[in-house]
This record gives C-alpha cells, sequence and structure tokens, in this order.
C-alpha cells in the first residue's frame, strides 16, 4: 500500500478467463482414505474436548466481558502477520473515537475499528451457515474494506507499479503473484470459488474442524481480492470454528498464528507446491504439505485453548483481579469495598444494581457510588440503570489482569 494520490478513473478491465481447471487446488480436504487421517483426527477430538471445556467453564458474564477483549486481540494479532502494529489499547480508543493525531495510526486504527466490527458481526450469527459461500466471503471483505480509510483501499503492482484500486466485496480483475505462487485467473475466480463452497459445505463435525485448516490455505490460495485475502481467510477460520465447536468467541487463531508467523508463512507457501511423488496424495498439490499445515494449524488452535484457560482459572484470575482492585483502593482512586462487588461479579456473572447496597451493608447512596467509581474505571459495565453489572476487561488492564495476553503497550 502506499501514500500515492489514488486515480479516481473506474476499473473497466474485463476479468479474463484462462480456463484453469479446478483440479488445481485438490485435495481440499484429508479424506477418510488417507494415512494422515488418523492423527488429525485424533487432534480434532481433542481440540473440540477442550474448547468445550473451556467454554463451558466460564460465567456467562465473564464470557461476554472475554468475547469481547478477545475481538481486539484477533485484530491485534490478524494485523500484525499482515505487518500493521496497532495495539489494543489504541484498538480500544479508537472504539471510543479517541483517534492518534498521527494520519497513518489514526488510518491504522480504523482499520482495526473495521476488523472488530467485522468479527462482532460474525459473533452474532451473521455469516451463519454462509461461511464458505462465495455470497459469505464476498461480504466479509465487503464489510472489512468499506469501512477503511481511502488510503488503505490502494495497492502499487510490484511489478509494474500500477496503482490498483481495491473494491469492497469485489473479486479481482487483474492477475497478481504471491510469493513464487500465481494464483488462478480473475474470470475464473468464480469457478473455484463454486468448488472451494461445494466441498466445505455440509460437512461432518471432524471434517469442519480439519477444514478450518484445509479452507485456510486454498482461500489464500485462489486469492479471491485484489488486498486482504489474508485477514479474510483468518476470519473464516474463526468463524469455521466458532460455529462447528461453540467456541464463544473465547479465544483467537490469530494469536497462535501470529507467535509462529515465520512458521505458519512456510506452511502456507509448501501447501501451494505440487504432488512430491505416488506417496503423496492423488491430487495436484502436496497431500503431506497439506497435512503438516492442518497439524500446525490444529495444534496451535489447542495451545491458545490451553493459555486461555490457563489465564482465565478462577481462582489465578480473582487474586489478580483483587490485587489490582485493593491497590486502587489505597491510591484512593476507588472507594472501600470495590473488591467486594467485583468478586461478586467475577463469582456470579453478573449483579443486579439493586443487590449491591445489600452486598455490602451501606446505604443505596454509598452503594451508588461504588458502582459508578467502577464503571467510571471501564471495570464494570451496564447497558442501562435498570440493566445487571457485569465484568468488562479493559486493554489497559489487560497486563495485570491477563498478562500474557498481548504485549505491553510501549510508552
Amino acid at each position: 500500500m502506499n501514500d500515492i494520490e489514488p486515480d479516481k478513473k473506474p476499473d473497466k478491465i474485463a476479468a479474463e478467463d484462462r480456463g484453469e481447471s479446478t483440479g488445481l487446488m485438490e485435495p481440499l480436504l484429508i479424506g477418510e482414505g488417507s494415512h494422515h487421517r488418523t492423527a488429525l483426527t485424533d487432534l480434532a477430538v481433542e481440540l473440540a474436548s477442550r474448547a468445550a471445556g473451556f467454554r463451558h467453564s466460564l460465567p456467562d458474564g465473564v464470557l461476554r466481558a472475554l468475547a469481547e477483549l478477545v475481538r481486539a486481540m484477533n485484530c491485534y494479532y490478524s494485523n500484525l502477520i499482515e505487518g500493521h502494529d496497532t495495539h489494543p489499547v489504541d484498538i480500544e480508543r479508537a472504539l471510543k473515537k479517541d483517534y492518534s493525531a498521527d494520519p497513518k495510526q489514526r488510518d491504522l486504527q480504523k482499520e482495526a475499528e473495521a476488523h472488530i466490527a467485522v468479527q462482532k458481526w460474525i459473533d452474532e450469527g451473521g455469516l451463519s451457515s454462509r461461511t464458505v459461500t462465495m455470497d459469505g466471503l464476498c461480504e466479509m471483505h465487503q464489510r472489512f474494506c468499506e469501512l477503511l480509510p481511502e488510503s488503505l483501499l490502494w495497492v502499487e503492482h510490484p511489478d509494474t507499479g500500477e496503482r490498483l484500486e481495491v473494491l469492497p466485496g469485489e473479486l479481482r480483475k487483474h492477475d497478481v503473484s504471491v510469493g513464487r505462487h500465481v494464483p488462478v485467473s480473475p474470470g475464473a475466480l468464480p469457478r473455484f470459488l463454486e468448488r472451494f463452497e461445494s466441498a466445505y459445505s455440509g460437512l461432518g463435525k471432524t471434517d469442519s474442524i480439519l477444514a478450518a485448516a484445509t479452507a485456510h490455505h486454498r482461500f489464500v490460495w485462489i486469492h479471491p481480492f485484489l488486498d486482504g485475502n489474508g485477514r479474510v481467510a483468518r476470519l473464516m477460520s474463526y468463524a469455521m470454528l466458532l460455529e462447528t465447536l461453540d467456541t464463544g468467541g473465547t479465544w483467537s487463531i490469530a494469536r497462535g498464528l501470529a507467535r509462529n508467523v515465520d512458521e505458519y508463512k512456510q506452511h502456507l507457501a509448501a501447501c501451494d507446491q505440487p504432488r512430491r511423488n505416488d506417496l503423496d496424495g492423488r491430487g495436484t498439490l502436496s497431500e503431506q504439505a497439506l497435512f503438516e499445515f492442518t497439524r500446525f494449524f490444529l495444534q496451535c488452535c489447542i495451545d491458545q485453548v490451553d493459555f486461555m484457560e490457563k489465564l482465565m482459572e478462577p481462582d489465578r484470575l480473582r487474586d489478580r483481579i483483587m490485587i489490582w482492585t485493593e491497590e486502587e483502593i489505597r491510591a484512593d482512586e476507588l472507594p472501600p469495598k470495590s473488591n467486594t462487588v467485583l468478586e461478586a461479579v467475577l463469582y456470579r456473572g453478573e449483579l443486579p444494581r439493586g443487590d449491591v447496597a445489600d452486598l455490602l451493608g451501606t446505604s443505596d447512596r454509598q452503594a451508588r457510588r461504588v458502582t459508578s467509581a467502577l464503571i467510571d474505571q471501564e471495570v464494570l459495565i451496564s447497558e442501562s440503570t435498570r440493566t445487571p453489572l457485569r465484568l468488562t476487561f479493559p486493554a489497559r488492564l489487560a497486563s495485570r489482569w491477563m498478562p500474557g495476553l498481548f504485549p505491553d503497550k510501549a510508552t
């Protein structure tokens, strides 16, 4: 991407179709007959079990708060893979329309806003049953790109220097190259996406889990959009796991991929390679490479569930939050007994406002003072004065409450 003044002329180039066979991207799945299948099935079963256990260990109020923070975390790590470093604290500021004075940083904050808006739409069921369809994929891209600032909607051709406009939700009309891989001609994209949809729709649970990885590579191999394919691929995989495993949005594959970004990119490049020999499946592309990427992907998922499970272990989370609250009380940043309210919300998931006075053994006025202070500190939230109090996890406190979730913000 660049800062050149964009060319306002519309793109009228007809998309050329060179007639490539969709068999070029086979195999699309690691099938039942593959000798790799047993190892991957074991990983899929482990992931499903671990994800369900973690999801159901969280009170509803805590789960909701965590899912909201994970959106910022997912956005941060997905953008980091693309070389865009927008810290979750700055992402949180952007969501409050508190933008940086620096134009480039402000544009990156708006990019993060766009990513979070799309993930929220996914979390609320916007992609239900359409995740691998051409319609769903194009809508994901459209929703993301239509919220981007103008400067991030133009790319420069690496060979010719030509400025090309990224059109939200529209398939590319140009040939592109990604490393050594040259994706299919633009006119062939609808055929390849139709085959993509037919291969990945209506799968059983195990195949759906494995497809979160295999479809991830095959999507970026097709490279349907001029830009934004990596982000759409990660959102697609997130949505597939959300629907298949009922994750509640409480963990992020993007964090695992970003923490192993060199290996991630090496696996993607390896999956572009042709079948190595007669023992390497029966497709055009290497089944061995696809197996190795799928294993890597599922292991990253399991690692992230394990990390989040340890981070959210009730007693340890409670201790970290209580230590912070007691420090704030001693510093007169919070009124006395604030820790009692926070502890009750942690235990119950949410707390009716009318219960606070009895819980604290104080007057209604003092209860409102404590409640208001905790809301002002952005550690409790309530949609209205009549709705229960529930926990929220502000990004600025993540290093204290949930260490390791993402790096501390440099000052």
